[in-house]
């Protein structure tokens, strides 16, 4: 998953500075800060710890080549919990400031309480996390391929591998009942449905009655949306009612942590729909190649090895910086919000963004491919091309 391929110089300039041509800052005394809502501690730290070092890592890269019209950019981190309630109320503060962006939260949850305050009039929200789906043409934005388009790729994938006795289990938070919208958009789709499905609270300490259930229907593989401590808790279940199927969960989950602290009852066919920065050596877009080592290389500057969970805001945070550089620092949330609207062919790690033809996140399907888990080199490898088409091998 870690390997990648060397790029040239000129593309990394084109990558990060080719909106360099906006409004020139007079003064660069004073760093330009960014406010990010993430979800330091909590059931969501892994993710939220996580997103702090993409965040830490853009931050050095882009003063390291310019700042933003020789103006420094600062992210200041804002720990919500993992607590809507918590979120809300550093959105406010936030927006008491009268910034033109702002970044957060980490999950669907924490970005979906934060959604109604800046829905209509702003400051754009660049939610971090793929679980929200904000509406079209508002002030929202969404990192990543959403769970509508990862779901309808695990899907793809199942059934191209003759896998067509599906079941899911889910959570019943917002990530949970967005996986249940998207499960049922991919069947009305493409036909068919689902052989058995089950929820549980996000805070259960057993789901060995659900999937006891499941397994009753017979299911030839199992969709597992949950993130973090709930997905152990349906691992630990998996294990328990000794179901040996195919696995399908959350790309949420896709942290070395993650799997080293579970490895005792990971199910053993694991599978994770995953934006393309997890299948470097899979990916033919040299621009986009070039965008990754960009990725990896600051990463490594900041001594971390990086999981899919630290790239999630690295497009954001890039288009954000792009957005400024072009506007200026002095930018409104009216100008942000058109600007993003209206970006095209910005190449980022997970492919290149198209905010037309994908409104309010700019990647689709097509920006979804499938890995493994493997648990011996303790890394994954993918299985898919982008869409869902398994590689054979």
């Amino acid at each position: 998953m870690h390997r990648f391929h060397a790029a040239s110089r000129v593309f990394l300039v084109a990558v990060m500075c080719a909106a360099v041509l906006g409004p020139q800052q007079t003064s660069a005394a004073d760093p330009y800060e960014l406010t990010a809502i993430v979800s330091l501690t909590g059931v969501g730290s892994f993710v939220g710890t996580t997103t702090q070092q993409g965040l830490q890592a853009l931050e050095i890269y882009v003063n390291k080549n310019g700042g933003i019209n020789g103006r420094p950019v600062k992210f200041v981190f804002e720990d919500d919990q993992t607590n809507p309630q918590t979120a809300v109320q550093l959105a406010n503060e936030a927006i008491a400031k009268k910034p033109a962006v702002i970044f957060g939260g980490s999950f669907g949850s924490t970005c979906g309480a934060i959604l109604p305050i800046v829905v209509k009039d702003g400051p754009v929200d660049y939610c971090l996390s793929p679980a929200l789906r904000p509406p079209p043409g508002s002030y929202v934005s969404s990192a990543s391929t959403g769970i509508t388009d990862t779901v309808a790729v695990s899907i793809n994938y199942l059934r191209a591998l003759g896998l067509t006795r599906i079941a899911a289990i889910t959570t019943t938070d917002a990530s949970g009942q967005e996986a249940d919208r998207a499960i049922d958009a991919a069947f009305a789709a493409n036909g068919g449905g689902l052989v058995a499905r089950e929820h549980f609270s996000p805070a259960d300490l057993s789901v060995t009655a659900q999937l006891a259930r499941i397994k009753t229907a017979q299911p030839q593989a199992l969709i597992a949306w949950a993130a973090g401590t709930p997905a152990a808790t349906v691992f630990r279940g998996i294990q328990d009612v000794a179901l040996d199927i195919p696995v399908v969960t959350s790309n949420a989950n896709s942290t070395h942590v993650q799997m080293k602290q579970y490895a005792a009852f990971l199910p053993k066919e694991l599978y994770f729909p995953n934006p393309e920065i997890a299948a470097v050596d899979g990916v033919n877009d040299a621009p986009t190649k070039a965008a990754q080592k960009i990725f990896f290389d600051a990463m490594a500057a900041i001594d971390v090895k990086p999981d899919v969970t630290q790239s999630t805001p690295w497009d954001p945070g890039l288009l954000v910086i792009q957005a400024l550089r072009t506007l200026g620092t002095g930018a409104t949330a009216a100008q942000m919000h058109d600007y993003l609207a209206n970006v095209q062919n910005f190449v980022g790690v997970n492919g290149r963004y198209d905010f037309k033809a994908y409104p309010q996140r700019g990647l689709g399907e097509s920006g979804v491919i499938m890995v493994r888990w493997d648990p011996v080199k303790s890394d994954w490898f993918s299985v898919s091309r982008p869409g869902g088409v398994p590689i054979k091998r």
